[in-house]
């Protein structure tokens, strides 16, 4: 007899919240009333999303039940519209602004350390993958947080298909640079292009997700379209946007806001409400579009799946 224990973040089919509740409009815009978050012009109309994507035909995807939530999902509104994306500007509402960015031809460089080298067009890589939607919370180091049904496909199939070589300790990921439709980029004290990375071993554990879509259609621009990365363990700047190139290096990246301020963004930024970020304590996040706050956990709630990465690592800030 097979006994199934349940991990961490999952819940019965029966506890999870049905469509109709969290799509509810009403229950959103009240809940965004009474969060005094400002989302922009537009709200009650249909989200934020530019002209149809080339891949809207593939989805809805299937969800994976193993990847369940102990919390509503964020409406679609109001995660659509309040969002960071530094290259089209440092404020919230950047999701008009975002729409500029042409997400067709795109391409995607594997390249470094290993076996495949090759640039691949979006459509073709997504034809290699078998795409699924995960529930996963998402914690901003600004104390916020929210709960999205990313579509996607694991960040290990990836690493398969670019087939790393002996000696790879680390992916470097890189997004697009182009200061003529992202204003953001115009400003010279930022590093451009957005660098990101992980370890190897992070990037083949099970969470490490890449992700193509979300709430069930292609990714919209301001959410990083057409492809990005998600960890839900990590605060979400670690969780790169519009990603271009992928580098397998021997070599440690220094990630974007690193370089910027080092005191106080590092390479790991793995949550841990008991280490507080310099200028604000981390111990308890707001959950966008409610009234409610939450205690921060450990990992964001994923330790059992990824404490044992960072074992005799005392040395390392690895919760900044």
């Amino acid at each position: 007899m097979n006994i199934l224990k349940r991990r961490s973040w999952e819940l019965a089919e029966r506890e999870a919240t049905p469509e109709h509740v969290f799509m509810n409009r009403r229950q959103i815009l009240a809940g965004l009333a009474g969060s005094g978050v400002l989302l922009g012009s537009g709200l009650g109309t249909r989200p934020a999303y530019a002209e149809e994507d080339p891949s809207a035909g593939l989805y809805p995807v299937p969800r994976n039940e193993a990847y369940k939530l102990d919390r509503e999902l964020t409406g679609e509104e109001i995660a659509s519209k309040y969002n960071n994306f530094y290259e089209f500007g440092s404020h919230k509402q950047i999701w008009p602004a975002a729409q500029k960015l042409a997400i067709r031809p795109w391409t995607v460089t594997l390249d470094g350390m290993i076996d495949n080298p090759q640039t691949i067009g979006i459509d073709d890589l997504l034809a290699k993958m078998q795409l699924e939607e995960r529930l996963y919370r998402h914690r901003c180091v600004e104390a916020w947080s929210m709960s999205v049904p990313w579509s996607g496909f694991p960040l290990a199939d990836l690493v398969r298909l670019a087939g790393p070589k002996t000696g790879v300790k680390y992916l470097r990921f890189e997004t697009f640079h182009d200061p003529s439709v992202a204003s953001g980029q115009k400003q010279s004290w930022y590093p451009w292009p957005y660098i990101e990375g992980l370890t190897l071993e992070e990037a083949t554990n099970e969470l490490a997700f890449i992700a193509t879509g979300v709430y069930g259609k292609p990714l919209p621009r301001q959410f990083g379209a057409p492809i990005r990365l998600a960890t839900p363990w990590k605060y979400g700047f670690k969780s790169i946007k519009s990603i271009v190139k992928i580098t397998f290096t021997d070599q440690r990246p220094v990630s974007f806001w690193e370089e910027i301020q080092p005191q106080e963004y590092g390479f790991w930024a793995n949550v841990n409400p008991k280490v507080p970020h310099r200028r604000w304590p981390q111990s308890s996040e707001a959950l966008l579009g409610t009234n409610e706050r939450r205690d921060t956990l450990l990992f964001n709630g994923y330790a059992e799946q990824v404490a044992s990465l960072y074992k005799d690592m005392e040395g390392e800030a690895l919760y900044m």
